[in-house]
């Protein structure tokens, strides 16, 4: 069984030390989605609606959440990052949005949990933006797609969807 990283011999939560390890690219794609009532999904489309473009400000937040991830999860190193992509984009087969966050960094530490955060914060906002016309909107499927980089190796889900 592995060992959890972020706990010493006793059990108790510490911040990993990350002193000894090479800087190296790391890389981390996350992806989640939002579902949502027809009228919602068509307002999000909407950049003149009353509360202003969805889908932008939801790109932005993503981006906000990136760089403060570190204030947010505990025992995460804050890090520097060195580019964030948000994408979101209509689902093909339902009513809402898959949001997907790229994000990279030259360190120490991995991007995974900038990449999530990334994510959770975008499909948060969507909420908020559009709560007001749906309140029973999902956000769901939130997960790390791939990542690369790092001690651990690179990683590819498999039924990334």
């Amino acid at each position: 069984m592995s060992k959890l990283t972020h706990f010493d011999e006793d059990g108790h939560p510490h911040m990993v030390d990350v002193s000894g390890k090479s800087e190296t690219q790391r890389i981390a794609v996350a992806s989640g989605a939002v579902l949502m009532s027809a009228d919602a999904f068509d307002l999000a489309q909407d950049p003149n609606n009353k509360k202003g473009n969805a889908l932008m400000v939801a790109r932005l937040a993503g981006i906000m959440g990136t760089k403060r991830t570190s204030d947010l999860i505990p025992l995460c190193h804050p890090l520097p990052i060195n580019g964030c992509e948000m994408d979101i984009q209509p689902m093909a087969d339902r009513s809402g949005y898959k949001v997907e966050a790229l994000v990279k960094t030259q360190g120490k530490t991995g991007v995974e949990m900038e990449a999530l955060t990334a994510v959770s914060v975008a499909c948060l906002t969507l909420y908020d933006m559009l709560k007001a016309v749906d309140k029973s909107m999902v956000i769901t499927a939130i997960q790390l797609d791939e990542k690369t980089g790092g001690k651990s190796g690179d990683y590819k889900r498999q039924d990334r969807t």
